[in-house]
């Protein structure tokens, strides 16, 4: 007899079926594990028996097969454990063999039978109830299941011991419910910036717009209080955005509890990560940093000390929106559709813009083209809004008073992104949410220029050297400089704007 139970594999963010089957046969005392399982599915033999030890069951003294089908497909994870266990338990007769019928099941075992949370759940269980499945998950991790759906069956047991009694009738499991993460930490606020008033105007073109934006400045002037600052103004994630957020957060393992929220991510990696770490792979391909950034804020504080090659990698996804990791067996994708923020000095010692300052190494332009040398053009030409952050003076820091406050702010990026979201939805394209998302291809009917914007644009182009990538930021930002006058057609002084933070260097 094989029992069969029903669990899953994860390729990117997709739960794809998975068959576990157990066979228990007279012959040689064997446990075999079969499908292509990694070492931490290999493991699980060890984990299963004694779990079911703990449990009062003891596996017999027979040769016992377990195959996770289909055999072609590599199986990562200890979220087998679970599925292992019960048609182990279904093939003994420990539970009946129908019971297991229509569940997709998952979950880490521990040597005394408890169950552990494991990752990506909300996936697997949008996949259990998109195949008509009912789920089986840790007790931990149940929260974050009953998002996938209000109709969909959840059991959340704490042990192998529990879920048992469950099937038998002894005691009953009742449906977990869905988590919604207090914040009780507030988000850093303007209020607290003194001065930088054009740095304030351009994070709020940046938060209406979606675009990217690079500051640059001495040290001490304000750059990462202004990108910490960013999230405050964003506006919370749609019922779309949550989903694709959370269901990358669930493969991570990063849903702590299950708890989900609707503010936007906001990740700010060291100088020192990996290509890896950043844009995702490794041994089992996790997500990166990009996705973790989906549809929210990643911020690269000092830039050019990040490895060249590390920056370059994030060229193809601030493009397409998502990272391919290709590996010899398999090939993933991952979403990330973010929008980056960068801070740096203009130069290693930080002072050469300030007046009357002179580098002892070298001429300061030397100095600021060496240093500003790593980060290369093409990387540049993705970002849309580059501004130099002057140093705050003791009179800003003093002036009483304090300057306006995020929530004022917040009001007008809404009130800018309620503009786009409908424009985006009456064009057939109720994916893309903000104008810096938008293709290439209807650019030309949301952004038309009247005469004398054109003449503006044809002269600003050939005289800074515009490639075809930067003639279209522009028209980007001019719309939502547009947008956020509450203006249908864009006019000169929109494009004049956009035309100034679309700088050939850093420092210009």
């Amino acid at each position: 007899m094989v029992a069969r139970v029903a669990t899953v594999a994860f390729e990117g963010i997709e739960a794809k079926p998975v068959d576990v089957q157990a066979q228990i046969a007279p012959g040689k005392v064997l446990f075999n594990l079969v499908g292509l399982p990694d070492k931490a599915v290999g493991e699980s033999r060890e984990r299963v028996r004694s779990a079911l030890v703990a449990s009062g069951l003891a596996l017999p003294a027979k040769r016992i097969t377990v195959n996770l089908a289909p055999a072609d497909m590599p199986k990562e994870g200890s979220h087998f454990d679970l599925p292992i266990a019960l048609a182990l338990m279904a093939a003994i007769g420990a539970i009946p063999p129908d019971a297991l019928e229509g569940f997709t099941v998952l979950g880490e075992l521990g040597l005394d039978g408890s169950i552990s949370p494991v990752a990506g759940v909300l996936p697997a269980a949008i996949a259990a109830n998109i195949r008509g499945h009912s789920l089986i998950c840790p007790y931990a991790s149940g929260p974050e299941a009953a998002w996938a759906s209000r109709e969909i069956e959840i059991i959340a047991p704490r042990s192998l011991i529990q879920l048992a009694n469950h099937f038998k009738g002894t005691q009953v499991l009742s449906r977990p419910e869905p988590v919604i993460r207090s914040e009780g930490v507030p988000l850093p606020d303007l209020a607290d910036i003194k001065g930088q008033e054009t740095a304030r105007r351009v994070l709020e073109i940046a938060a209406a717009g979606g675009h990217n934006m690079l500051l640059s400045g001495p040290p001490g002037a304000g750059k990462s209080m202004l990108a910490a600052r960013l999230p405050s103004i964003l506006p919370p994630l749609g019922p779309r955005e949550l989903l694709e957020v959370s269901m990358i957060q669930s493969v991570a393992g990063a849903l702590a509890g299950g708890e989900l929220t609707d503010r936007r991510p906001f990740r700010a990696p060291h100088h020192s990560a990996s290509m890896a770490a950043l844009v995702g792979g490794g041994i089992r391909a996790r997500p990166g940093e990009v996705s973790l950034a989906h549809h929210g804020v990643l911020f690269l504080d000092e830039l050019p000390e990040f490895q060249p090659q590390v920056l370059d990698s994030l060229r193809q996804p601030l493009e397409s929106g998502e990272v391919i990791i290709a590996r010899a067996n398999h090939r993933i994708s991952y979403p990330a559709r973010f929008q980056l923020v960068a801070a740096m000095n203009p130069c290693r010692c930080g002072h050469a813009t300030e007046p009357g300052f002179t580098c002892k190494k070298a001429p300061n332009a030397t100095c600021m083209a060496q240093y500003q040398s790593r980060i290369s053009g093409p990387f540049l030409d993705r970002i849309d809004l580059v501004i130099e952050v002057p140093s705050v003076t003791a009179s800003d820091l003093i002036a009483p008073g304090k300057s306006e406050a995020s929530k004022g702010v917040a009001l007008r990026v809404a009130r800018a992104r309620a503009i786009q979201t409908r424009r985006y939805e009456a064009l057939g394209l109720p994916d893309v949410t903000c104008n810096a998302a938008c293709p290439v291809s209807d650019l030309a009917e949301i952004a038309q220029l009247d005469d004398a914007g054109l003449a503006l644009l044809r002269s600003a182009a050939d005289a800074m050297r515009l490639t075809a990538r930067g003639y279209h930021r522009v028209l980007k930002v001019s719309r939502t400089l547009a947008d956020l006058d509450g203006s249908d057609p864009i006019r000169r002084i929109h494009l004049a704007e956009a035309l100034s933070y679309r700088a050939r260097d850093i420092t210009s």
